[in-house]
């Protein structure tokens, strides 16, 4: 139910059907296995994530001529989809991890970002990120630290208040002001791998769901050459690549719970109707709505998907305020419909769906859910939304 189907079609269908039943196996017979040991015990998904290596997974979206896979943001979100219904952190990470993917392959253009990327595809690395600050509120767009550059070399120091798998990461993408003078909003994105970083743990993460992501926070000092800064703009990079993929990838994980939810539900719905041969259970009508809404988050994130795709090589548009407003949207809807679909199929299974030792047990996938209005705030997002609508042109049109 509610599985990804392509928006449209840019890769072989056989090699978007390997990436995306790889994810499926090790969602199904690994990340769920150990789901719930990962939730209680709050530890890293390391048995999901020694499969994804050896699956060649972590580097799918790498460029072929670099040694990835070539995958498409369909395939990932597939298989982010896939993960998240074994296990929410799992899919979680494998998302972020993406996310940071795709700011590399599309803006790193020089001989060290190359290089990287090689490194990462042969070596299977996990990169992590850095967007947070304790002095800015979890204010990503705005850094009290700054790159000092001294020749040809930088160094940095961010009071990062969440780095998620920090412990785990090869790779780190760290968001600082362009130098010491710049203004908090002037920030560059910089690369830096484990012999560029040293981190020092300052919070330990322990919250009621997504405890396997592991998001503690560090003191993060790092130094390296000036090569390993992105070229781009933060503000444009994020625009273009990290703003837009990190909806769409975070949206296809809560599908993924989401989906689980209501499989639980349904072999819930059944075993009843198979106690009373012959009636249809009452818990069905909250299947149905439950299943109404799983839906809907399936068209908006597919709707989502094709919008990237036509904006991809076309900076105007990825920048446009509207193309912003719909990445937006898109996070806030689906933040909320994970939330209401998982609720519906607590209410369906009854006791069953709210104890903690049945099949049908879905307290792990409500706590998950709750964490999705409050990654990036929706109350910003949609503060952030209406200052851009009172300058932003009628684009109310079904195609604009």
């Amino acid at each position: 139910m509610a599985e990804l189907a392509p928006a449209s079609v840019q890769a072989p269908a056989q090699a978007q059907t390997n990436v995306v039943a790889r994810a499926r196996s090790i969602g199904a017979e690994i990340a769920a296995r150990h789901a719930a040991d990962v939730d209680r015990d709050g530890r890293f998904p390391s048995e999901a994530f020694d499969a994804l290596r050896a699956e060649k997974l972590l580097g799918v979206m790498i460029p072929v001529e670099l040694g990835g896979g070539g995958a498409s943001l369909f395939d990932v979100a597939a298989a982010c989809h896939a993960l998240a219904r074994g296990c929410a952190a799992t899919g979680m990470i494998y998302a972020m991890h993406q996310i940071q993917i795709a700011c590399l392959v599309n803006h790193g253009d020089n001989g060290w970002h190359r290089g990287l990327m090689e490194r990462i595809a042969a070596g299977q690395l996990l990169l992590g990120s850095a967007t947070t600050e304790a002095e800015t509120g979890g204010d990503i767009r705005n850094s009290v630290c700054a790159v000092r550059a001294e020749g040809d070399r930088f160094t940095l120091a961010k009071n990062a208040s969440v780095i998620s798998y920090g412990d785990q990461s090869d790779v780190i993408l760290v968001t600082a002001r362009r130098n010491p003078d710049a203004p908090s909003s002037d920030q560059v994105l910089v690369v830096v791998t484990k012999d560029d970083y040293r981190l020092e743990k300052t919070s330990r993460w322990d919250a009621m769901g997504m405890r396997g992501t592991c998001s503690d926070g560090y003191r993060l000092e790092a130094a390296g050459v000036i090569d390993q800064i992105l070229p781009l703009s933060y503000a444009d990079l994020s625009a273009q690549t990290m703003l837009p993929v990190t909806h769409i990838l975070w949206s296809s994980t809560w599908l993924g719970i989401a989906a689980d939810a209501v499989s639980r539900a349904r072999a819930y719905v059944r075993s009843e109707a198979k106690r009373k041969p012959g009636t249809t259970p009452a818990s069905a009508v909250r299947l149905a709505e439950a299943t109404a809404k799983l839906q809907q988050m399936k068209a908006v994130i597919l709707a989502a998907i094709r919008q990237y795709e036509l904006a991809c090589g076309s900076p105007e548009r990825l920048t446009s305020l509207s193309f912003a407003t719909a990445m937006g949207t898109l996070k806030v809807t689906t933040s909320e419909l994970v939330r209401e679909v998982v609720e519906a199929a607590i209410r369906t299974c009854g006791l069953a769906g709210y104890r903690n030792d049945t099949p049908y047990s879905l307290g792990r996938h409500l706590r998950d859910a709750h964490s999705a209005a409050l990654m990036i705030g929706n109350d910003r997002i949609m503060s952030h939304i209406s200052t851009q609508l009172l300058v932003q042109r009628d684009g109310s049109g079904a195609f604009e």
